[in-house]
């Protein structure tokens, strides 16, 4: 049996297109509606709504063990478009810039990869949740005010470039805390004296929690709707 009061861990597979507060949202509601009474539910570390993959999500006493499954380490999927940026880095916003890709040869594609493995200083993007006196970086960027972000260490465990088919280059990216991978592909466009941006991206695991693991927020309260009934018929 759950204890969602005393505290759970849920690991949600992030749908396409669903925010990370709406799949809270979604879950919270689910576990009310299971237990009769509202409960505290958050997540430990948000998605892009772009991006699918695993969401920790947390429950009851729980929600003060927030930092500690942040901290851990993360793994994504993906793919890079060369020769195109955007604004937002991916495709939440249309490609604003076109640049020639003809030079850019598979062997510095893969030493690229190995350029940006390690320690590295990296901003943020403009439409990122980054807190800039007291207010979020993509406010500012929704309604046109630029803003000074300032690098901040990151670190990239492992980089591998497993398929290269221009435009695209898929990646496997182990890293830290803190990584945008949305930045990763406009520093790595930039590297290549091109440009870039991220077409799709899938966090696979966090620390031990991969994604074999997870279930869709509506598999979730299917789940938990199977329980409440199976007990209601005993």
């Amino acid at each position: 049996m759950f204890d969602f009061e005393r505290g759970e861990l849920i690991l949600i597979d992030k749908p396409y297109r669903w925010t990370s507060h709406e799949v809270v949202h979604h879950v919270r509601k689910s576990i009310s509606r299971h237990l009769g009474s509202k409960i505290k539910v958050g997540h430990a570390g948000t998605l892009d709504p772009l991006a699918t993959g695993v969401l920790i999500i947390l429950s009851g006493k729980y929600t003060k063990r927030m930092e500690e499954f942040q901290n851990m380490e993360k793994q994504y999927t993906g793919t890079f478009h060369l020769g195109k940026t955007t604004p937002s880095f991916d495709l939440e916003t249309e490609p604003d810039e076109e640049y020639d890709i003809s030079h850019i040869s598979e062997k510095e594609i893969l030493d690229a990869a190995k350029h940006f493995t390690g320690k590295i200083q990296q901003i943020p993007p403009q439409h990122s949740a980054v807190k800039i006196k007291g207010k979020r970086a993509y406010d500012y960027a929704r309604s046109g005010e630029e803003v000074i972000i300032k690098s901040r260490e990151i670190e990239i465990y492992s980089f591998d470039i497993p398929e290269i088919n221009l435009p695209e280059i898929s990646f496997d990216i182990k890293c830290s805390k803190g990584t945008y991978i949305r930045s990763v592909a406009r520093d790595f466009g930039k590297h290549l004296h091109s440009g870039a941006h991220l077409s799709s991206l899938q966090r696979t695991a966090i620390g031990e929690y991969t994604i074999e693991d997870c279930m869709h927020p509506v598999k979730f309260r299917e789940f938990l709707e199977n329980i409440k009934n199976e007990f209601s018929t005993e």
